[in-house]
């Protein structure tokens, strides 16, 4: 069984922090409304959603991919890169605590969740505002031990690794190669996003389908062509909090 888990959206999500965007209005309730639409998605995927409610002052709470980084063995929890989310991470932990050993990323290293890609058994860490190289190195003395290779991306002009590239199948990427180098991803075949759809690389993948936003139409209409099943859902609340449809989960296999 697999888990996603997720978080209310906050009251106070206006309030969230803003690094590449401008500031824009957001309406609550619509917020609200996609994300219960986008935890249902997930559910019609065969997913146990679990949603928490323990940050639900903090801003940015229902953003929580940034908390942690989960693999098969062990959960490490993240010292975000601003301090005003930090304190997040203590009400994720004691979720994931009961499916994960616990490991913790220490100041002044710094890591999001949100810059860290796994395929297989390569982890890719964008280096960005939010992710510093000590953090970068933090993850490579955790996973190391179990085999994962840890290769550093260098980011520009975009919050996370995860705004720039995701996974489209363990051969695919959708990317927009303006926001990073590529260099790490020579072995992969590249789906570039469109320019006018610049936020568009932020696609998530569950089982066989990709999920993305529906205001991307034309990178929609690309990953079909490609041969890719995709599902859409609006999300246009949330990418005013620069976020995307990674953002708002922690997708990891319930082991025994």
């Amino acid at each position: 069984m697999f888990i996603a888990l997720t978080h209310i959206v906050s009251p106070n999500i206006s309030q969230c922090e803003v690094t590449y965007r401008n500031r824009e209005p957001i309406d609550y309730d619509r917020a609200v409304k996609q994300h219960e639409a986008y935890c249902q998605l997930l559910r019609d995927c065969g997913l146990d959603v679990i949603e928490l409610s323990v940050n639900r002052d903090y801003p940015d709470s229902t953003f929580l991919e940034d908390t942690a980084v989960v693999v098969d063995e062990i959960a490490i929890m993240a010292n975000l890169g601003v301090a005003s989310r930090r304190g997040e991470v203590n009400g994720v932990e004691q979720e994931l605590a009961k499916y994960r050993k616990i490991r913790r990323i220490e100041p002044p290293a710094t890591l999001d969740g949100g810059d860290v890609l796994k395929i297989g058994r390569d982890i890719f860490v964008g280096l960005s505002p939010r992710t510093n190289e000590a953090g970068i190195q933090s993850l490579k003395r955790f996973l190391a031990p179990f085999g994962y290779k840890i290769i550093p991306v260098i980011l520009k002009d975009c919050l996370h690794l995860k705004s720039a590239c995701t996974t489209l199948d363990k051969k695919a990427l959708l990317v927009n190669a303006s926001w990073l180098d590529l260099e790490p991803f020579s072995n992969f075949r590249i789906i570039q996003v469109p320019e006018d759809e610049s936020e568009a690389a932020n696609a998530l993948r569950v089982n066989d389908t990709i999920f993305m936003h529906s205001g991307f139409s034309k990178t929609v209409q690309i990953a079909r062509a490609e041969g890719f099943a995709v599902k859409t859902t609006d999300i246009s609340e949330l990418l005013k909090a620069e976020a995307g449809m990674t953002c708002s989960s922690i997708i990891f296999e319930h082991l025994d």
